[in-house]
């Protein structure tokens, strides 16, 4: 995607500039902020949005209502996003697994960029605590296996792939939009 698919992409043209996928501990929502200012435009973190509309962090509407809930609230808000937000969007990390999504994702013609990293890195970055309710048991091996079902879908539905590990928020914005054949700077 060139500066002028870019110029394009924000004027008139709804949408995402790019799309962030990964697991927790990848960095999108940081990566994404770094992004959005340099290419100078909005960013758009669905976890914030759905938390901010629920008054509740996201662990509190899976203890409270369940999985499915958030799942549900997660569909509508993705979808919506890709049709309606401009900018830099940054997914939760479960979100692709919903085929409704992976579908959107693919129909928005948006580059969709997979911010991996290890389980060492995520680690140090997210803490496996309480805040991240599928990681409550047992946080490693269950990081482990959630990655090891996602990373398919991940690898499946991305344009272009950067890992994280190791790395400042700076240094994987310059690879993301190296990548991305992408230049931007505020």
């Amino acid at each position: 995607m060139s500066g002028e698919g870019l110029q394009k992409a924000t004027d008139g043209d709804p949408g995402p500039v790019l799309v962030l996928i990964g697991p927790p501990g990848a960095g999108k929502t940081t990566v994404g902020q770094v992004l959005a200012s340099r290419l100078g435009v909005p960013v758009h973190d669905t976890d914030r949005t759905i938390e901010r509309a629920q008054g509740r962090a996201i662990s509190d509407i899976f203890v409270d209502d369940g999985e499915a809930f958030f799942r549900e609230l997660e569909r509508t808000e993705v979808v919506r996003a890709l049709e309606e937000e401009s900018g830099v969007l940054a997914l939760g990390g479960g979100a692709v697994m919903q085929e409704e999504i992976a579908q959107a994702l693919r129909a928005s013609g948006r580059p969709v960029v997979f911010l991996d990293v290890s389980i060492a890195d995520a680690s140090r970055r997210i803490g496996f605590d309480a805040s991240r309710p599928l990681l409550l048991v047992n946080p490693r091996a269950s990081w482990t296996r959630m990655m090891n079902s996602r990373r398919p879908t991940y690898e499946q539905l991305s344009t272009a792939q950067v890992s994280t590990g190791g790395k400042d928020p700076e240094q994987v914005a310059d690879e993301v939009l190296a990548a991305l054949g992408l230049t931007g700077s505020a």
